[in-house]
């Protein structure tokens, strides 16, 4: 018997957006130091510290530099003393991120009904979600689910959770005001990279492109009374793996830490499975969308940036220009590739003026459709509608906490915990994409941005 496939009238909507990176923000010469002072020089190091001069990121935020302690022993860090930085150092922008995104919602600790989160960066009982619920102040009856194993993808995968969790609450006639945060710590894994490539020799790239940060967003399912308008609508969703792909991408347990698995083939991959998406994604909101959305070029897209290759390729194969994934190429270039948190904080800067006035011919996209990758391989495509009054647009402009500067400015802070009661400041004007893309550490997309050697080794 043939099934309904579309979406009816949800009534799922995200209220409120958060993101927070922490206050250092990384060159490309921190990763060069290290190299340096811990291994011998070697052709595949040379070629890793080559790539990470190209890879088109800026500056990528870091919770500490190439001087702190837990980079400079003689072995990389183990992983309860990952586990350890990334409570004291994580959990906080956490903390903060979801703060953020509860005052946009108008929203206090006792009306969020649930918690979906997740990481890739850390494994504990309880999780990291636990602490960061008991910093808020949430209720002891909070429903948490914490997601993991889904990498890249994991922002999106816990707003699919979230809408599945918040029809359920509808079909019972209660209100879910559900709380998603994603934090990772990646910075800290560069010593055990920079290990295994001196051992193996063999090109790595995870520690030329990761970074922190965490990002949150509260969906709300409509049930009960509205404390403000939607910031996106949630219309519907599209998840799938492609099949036997599991050991194409991955991160692999160890004693130091987790290991990037990684094959050639991953920018292919995604590239190639892109339209059947967005074409089955569609072919489910198609009843609620005008008659002018039906091309990917008549949406904006809020893409994960796991690397250049991934973006560039998302241009060729939907037919888009770089204009139409500006906030994921702002991102990726300002901060890097913050693996599951990236892709909150892409859509919250999608709606902020600066990136309004990059929009292709000058025209904002009331529609937007999110994507990411991650390990399996696993896509996460949804459907969002912004809106175009006031609540769809960031005001006041960012401040300085979500560029990741500290309260006096420092750039070289040690990785030491940060008290987010005191991130303040300032945050410095953004250079406009155009300018960052043409810079020269970025190259054009005319130019190819990269060489074909780092597209044959770019990440998810």
């Amino acid at each position: 018997m043939a099934t309904n496939n579309t979406f009816g009238e949800l009534g799922l909507s995200i209220i409120g957006l958060g993101a927070q990176y922490p206050p250092n923000k990384l060159k490309a010469d921190e990763l060069a130091k290290l190299a340096a002072k811990f291994h011998p020089e070697s052709p595949a190091m040379e070629r890793v510290l080559s790539i990470n001069r190209f890879t088109g990121i800026e500056t990528r935020a870091s919770i500490g530099t190439s001087e702190h302690p837990l980079v400079n022993n003689a072995a990389p860090p183990s992983i309860a003393e990952l586990h350890a930085t990334f409570m004291s150092d994580g959990v906080p922008l956490a903390v903060e991120a979801a703060r953020k995104a509860m005052a946009e919602a108008c929203l206090d600790a006792s009306q969020i009904t649930h918690v979906v989160s997740t990481t890739c960066t850390d494994s504990a009982n309880p999780g990291f979600d636990h602490y960061v619920a008991k910093e808020l102040g949430l209720s002891s009856n909070v429903e948490k689910v914490l997601l993991h194993g889904v990498g890249c993808a994991g922002g999106l995968a816990t707003v699919r959770t979230a809408a599945n969790l918040a029809l359920g609450h509808r079909f019972r006639g209660r209100p879910a005001r559900i709380l998603c945060v994603a934090l990772e710590i990646s910075t800290t894994l560069v010593r055990s990279e920079l290990d295994s490539i001196d051992k193996t020799q063999k090109t790595r790239i995870g520690a030329c492109l990761f970074s922190d940060c965490a990002s949150a967003v509260v969906l709300s399912n409509g049930v009960g009374e509205a404390t403000v308008e939607p910031v996106y609508e949630l219309l519907g969703w599209d998840h799938r793996i492609i099949p036997d792909t599991e050991a194409d991408l991955g991160f692999d347990a160890d004693p130091a830490g987790w290991k990037v698995v990684l094959s050639q083939r991953v920018p292919k991959l995604t590239e190639q499975v892109l339209e059947g998406a967005f074409t089955d994604l569609m072919a489910s909101v198609e009843p609620r969308l005008p008659a002018t959305h039906r091309a990917a070029p008549d949406f904006d897209w809020a893409m994960h940036p796991g690397g250049l290759t991934i973006l560039t390729n998302a241009e060729r194969t939907l037919k888009i220009s770089a204009e139409h994934m500006r906030a994921s190429y702002h991102r990726y270039m300002e901060y890097g590739n913050s693996s599951s948190a990236t892709i909150f904080s892409v859509m919250d800067h999608l709606r902020s003026k600066e990136m309004d006035s990059y929009a292709p011919n000058g025209r904002v996209k009331e529609y937007v459709v999110g994507c990411a990758f991650g390990p399996g391989i696993a896509v996460e495509m949804c459907m969002l509608k912004r809106n175009m009054g006031p609540r769809g647009v960031q005001t006041p402009p960012e401040t300085d906490s979500e560029a990741g500067r500290s309260e006096g400015g420092e750039e070289d802070e040690d990785w030491r915990s940060i008290d987010a009661g005191k991130q303040t400041g300032s945050q410095s004007a953004e250079a406009p994409l155009e300018e960052n893309r043409n810079s020269s550490t970025a190259p054009t997309r005319e130019e190819g941005f990269v060489t074909e050697a780092l597209a044959n080794v770019e990440l998810d």
